[in-house]
């Protein structure tokens, strides 16, 4: 089982060793329900099994020689038909309510464990997952497991109680009759057998071809400026064509298995087989004619377990398949852990790394031996060329990742020996590629603290020099801005990303070059706010500004995943020719 570093008490715990243990560890708390429609599923079939028998009795008394003796029997049998479908009715929507409200249960359930596990997910997986991909098992295949139950399980139930009762009927209108529905049941379970056997791995295909389409689409649409800016719209288009012809010719493959259907012959010469041998044993006397309409009545009520079960199975099928899929990506293994019990004190903001190796699942080595010690409300910048690994070690601070070898420390306590939450909280971390939701403004400051008073939001906004770009916009902080902030620019973007900062005021800031991309007044107006957020706070600068690199307390150097040397300006300077490169050259 998958170790998450977030998690929220679920109301059940649930099996996750294989699709069908999990979705019957779903199903088990929904029993009462899945019970009463069993049994409206049963009585629905019992009723169902009284109609031909009452005809048969009908068309007895009518043709004989006292048919008009007999009219009140008649009227009796035709109250007892009408009385009892109607019922049947009742009972049939009893078991396609319970089906129904299992179905819509199981799928809330599913969704919520399945939401609680993915943020529970490191930033490991969320790397390497494909949104596209996570999004269509998030969606698509949840449904599917919806479906498992109705329109799958409630018409297979009920079809099996169809199955049942001309075994139990057959014998009352002659003992040998119970041959054919014997027969019949027999090649109809082996039959279904090699049926969803050979559908099975087509189902998983369909899921599989439907996910690697819907990872295109986001990544395309995700990343549609590029598309547009390159001119890839044509091979976009063609790419996209040939996913879709691939989920097609998928999905036109579990039509041919449900086309090759055997069950269907099987009934069709049940029917036939089945009438010829009443009518063999009218022609011996063995029965009357009533009996055989009554019987052949009964062995049509095989048709609905062998039609529906065409496109029941299916949706079985295909339950099972999405679930199959939904769990491969909740029992993927995660590294971190919450640390429920862990060290959840005042934080000062000290940090140290002691000789700290780091690399992704599959991969060389990304940090190697980096060693240092940053004291409580210190700032440092951290300098090096692209492709140096600086944004990885930063986010080694708050557990964004985990060391693979080495401590990193925060108050001299191990970041793994911190409760997460306690730790995460004291750090915000505020990249150069700004994530902001499609809500309002004051929504996105008040992200991290959501009880947040007005005016709280606006004094962070203010000490983040955002107030005034605020309330230029028609409806202030109530404004709503598109989503990932693509309405604003990136300056202001970056000061609201200060402010939301600001409001949870966390004892460790990082700023992961902020301040690349804007005209030099808004940098202005970012540098005041940024030297309010550092006072008192231990802050992580990676930034080539000369301006932000020359006030730090300490810079750390680094080059292909190493700190080749460490101190202040006036320090490496003097010591270090790759800093006076960099230097220069800033």
């Amino acid at each position: 089982m998958s170790v998450t570093e977030f998690s929220i008490p679920q109301k059940f715990k649930t099996n996750r060793k294989g699709p069908i243990r999990w979705v019957l560890s779903h199903a088990v708390h929904n029993w009462y329900l899945i019970l009463i429609a069993t049994l409206g599923a049963l009585l629905n079939a019992a009723l169902m099994s009284v109609a031909p028998k009452l005809i048969g009795n009908a068309y007895n008394l009518i043709t004989a020689p006292n048919a008009r003796e007999n009219l009140e029997n008649l009227g009796i049998i035709a109250l007892l038909l009408g009385g009892t479908q109607l019922i049947r009715g009742g009972m049939q929507m009893i078991r396609n309510l319970g089906f129904e409200l299992v179905a819509q249960r199981t799928e809330r359930n599913v969704r919520e464990e399945l939401y609680i596990n993915l943020l529970g997910k490191s930033m490991t997986f969320h790397s390497l997952q494909p949104v596209g991909d996570t999004m269509a098992r998030a969606t698509n295949d949840v449904r599917q497991v919806n479906f498992l139950f109705s329109p799958g399980l409630n018409i297979v139930i009920g079809s099996l109680n169809f199955l049942i009762m001309p075994l139990i009927l057959a014998p009352t209108y002659h003992p040998a009759l119970i041959i054919t529905p014997v027969v019949f049941i027999i090649f109809y379970f082996l039959a279904l057998w090699e049926y969803m056997h050979s559908l099975s791995p087509v189902t998983d295909r369909v899921r599989s071809t439907f996910g690697k389409l819907n990872t295109r689409l986001a990544e395309a649409l995700d990343g549609i400026e590029t598309v547009k800016g390159a001119s890839q719209e044509k091979a976009e288009v063609s790419l996209f064509t040939k996913n879709a012809s691939g989920y097609k010719e998928a999905v036109i493959d579990q039509g041919k298995i449900e086309a090759r259907f055997l069950p269907l012959l099987l009934l069709s010469t049940a029917l036939a087989g089945g009438l010829l041998h009443a009518l063999l044993l009218l022609r011996a006397g063995e029965v009357n004619m009533g009996q055989v309409i009554g019987y052949y009545g009964t062995l049509m009520m095989l048709d609905f377990p062998t039609f529906s079960s065409l496109w029941a199975y299916s949706q079985i099928a295909s339950g099972l398949a999405g679930a199959r899929r939904l769990l491969e990506l909740m029992n993927k293994e995660n590294n971190l852990d919450q640390n429920a019990t862990g060290y959840d004190h005042a934080m000062q903001g000290e940090v140290e790394f002691k000789d700290v190796c780091f690399q992704y699942e599959s991969g060389d080595p990304v940090l190697d031996g980096i060693q240092f010690r940053v004291k409580p409300g210190q700032t440092v910048a951290i300098v090096g060329q692209t492709g140096s690994s600086k944004t990885s070690l930063v986010k080694l601070i708050n557990r964004t990742y985990d060391v693979t070898q080495g401590q990193v420390l925060v108050d001299g306590l191990d970041v793994r020996e911190w409760n997460l939450e306690a730790l995460r909280k004291n750090i915000s971390i505020i990249e150069q590629d700004i994530f902001l939701f499609s809500s309002s403004i004051a929504e996105n400051i008040a992200f991290g603290k959501p009880h947040a008073t007005q005016e709280e939001i606006e004094a962070a906004a203010r000490a983040a020099q955002a107030d005034e770009f605020i309330r230029t916009f028609k409806d202030g902080y109530q404004t709503v801005i598109g989503e990932r902030g693509v309405t604003l620019s990136g300056g202001q973007r970056q000061r609201l990303a200060l402010a939301r900062a600001f409001l949870t005021d966390p004892r460790i800031l990082v700023l992961d070059d902020s301040t690349s991309a804007i005209d030099s007044a808004t940098e202005d107006l970012i540098q005041r706010a940024i030297h309010a957020a550092t006072r008192g706070r231990t802050t992580f600068i990676i930034t080539h500004r000369l301006s932000q690199i020359r006030w730090a307390d300490l810079i750390l150097v680094m080059r292909k995943g190493r700190l080749t040397a460490f101190g202040t300006h006036d320090e490496l300077m003097k010591t270090s020719e790759a800093y006076r490169r960099i230097f220069s050259e800033t």
